[in-house]
């Protein structure tokens, strides 16, 4: 007697029936959040487009002030290998934005070993403020992601992000993570950078020049006109932490940490050092 092929466990769904499903590929899903965010004329925000789709739900929150708040939900596992996801926000002139999401993400291994794509794009109108705040991505092992985040801004736009990393579960080897931060600022390059971890990175990215052991790292982008008038100097924020001013009005703070607690207290402190 034959026995069928055992098949793959189903993702764990929660249900949002607001939520549209994702268009299907060959290799995994496509799923897209899209957030648009205008000044109402009365000193707060709206939001005119809030869409989500798959495993990427979107949940209007409270803001602090005139800022409009939104959470990121995972309303199933991803990304899985072969899955491209991406958040797409823009605020509109003198428009006040907050993203956060629920929890962290988890980078997993798909069945056939396919990569994993992330993609965020910020685009920044001119007054506006977007502060993209969200919890740690996590490198499962076995797991192969690329993170795209691209932000856009207008030269009287301020921006608040945030980016932390964990490299393995407890007690668990790292998969291979690869993270670019591009940020323009009135058409102009402001930061460009890349980054990769784990299996398949090019030698050395654990060793004394690269993250020493540690299996946390994250960074502060803070992007703010007033910072023409009066840079931050360059710091140091203990002994795996640095403050570095960029070639305009911004600062980047960059850390590592034995543990995602320790790296949350250090951006925090950043943050509320150079942000708003």
């Amino acid at each position: 007697m034959t026995s069928a092929p055992p098949a793959e466990a189903p993702r764990a769904e929660a249900p949002l029936a607001e939520a549209p499903p994702a268009a299907p590929s060959p290799a995994g899903l496509r799923a897209t959040a899209r957030i648009a965010a205008a000044a109402d004329g009365r000193g707060g925000t709206v939001l005119p487009v809030l869409a989500g789709e798959g495993p990427l739900a979107l949940r209007r929150v409270r803001g602090e002030g005139a800022e409009a708040g939104v959470m990121l939900v995972g309303a199933m596992s991803a990304p899985l290998g072969g899955d491209h996801l991406a958040v797409e926000a823009d605020a509109g002139p003198g428009a006040r934005l907050a993203l956060r999401s629920a929890a962290a993400t988890l980078a997993l291994p798909g069945r056939g070993g396919e990569g994993a794509r992330y993609d965020v794009r910020l685009s920044l109108a001119e007054e506006s403020a977007v502060r993209w705040l969200p919890e740690p991505l996590v490198s499962v092992r076995g797991s192969d992601l690329r993170v795209s985040t691209r932000a856009e801004l207008a030269p009287s736009a301020r921006l608040m992000l945030r980016e932390e990393q964990v490299l393995g579960r407890t007690g668990e080897a790292p998969g291979l993570l690869r993270s670019r931060l591009t940020v323009t600022r009135g058409g102009r390059p402001l930061l460009d950078q890349e980054l990769s971890c784990g299996p398949g990175a090019p030698g050395g990215w654990d060793g004394p020049a690269g993250l020493a052991g540690h299996r946390t790292l994250g960074q502060l982008l803070v992007v703010d006109p007033r910072f023409e008038q009066d840079p931050p100097p360059a710091a140091v924020l203990g002994e795996f932490a640095a403050v570095t001013p960029l070639a305009g009005p911004a600062v980047l703070v960059t850390a590592l940490a034995p543990d995602a607690l320790r790296l949350r207290e250090l951006l925090e402190e950043a943050a509320r050092t150079y942000g708003w």
